[in-house]
């Protein structure tokens, strides 16, 4: 339960950070690659929620995921699901493939194994002593 609760606080602290980001930030950097560097651990922390342990690559399945929304954004998804009028699910699913975009996906996910190794290694660290 402890866990859980730490993955919903990260999860809300993270969405609010992404919101501010599109609402706010209107620069080169920031909005277009760290918000796709946290968008990919923003869905990790959310499926953490149900799922605190167990699921050993889900860094790996969060960049699929991420990537195959991108993908469908080739195919301009948003349009052919008649959505391009609901501004709050356009922004969420995106309409413009941009393979940068991907990189920045594959970065965050790139954290989130480095965590997922280092949490395991402090739980075999601490079966050790």
């Amino acid at each position: 339960m402890k866990k859980r609760l730490l993955y919903l606080t990260a999860t809300i602290i993270l969405l609010a950070v992404e919101v501010f980001i599109a609402l706010y930030i209107h620069d080169d950097f920031v909005r277009p690659y760290i918000g796709d560097v946290i968008v990919v651990i923003v869905v990790y922390t959310f499926v953490r929620i149900f799922i605190p342990n167990g699921i050993r690559l889900l860094p790996l399945y969060v960049f699929l995921f991420a990537v195959i929304v991108e993908v469908l954004q080739w195919f301009h998804i948003v349009d052919l699901l008649g959505l391009a009028d609901n501004r709050f699910l356009s922004t969420l699913i995106g309409g413009v493939f941009d393979v940068k975009d991907i990189i920045c996906y594959g970065a965050g996910s790139v954290l989130l194994g480095i965590y997922e190794y280092l949490i395991r290694e402090k739980r075999a660290f601490g079966k050790k002593e």
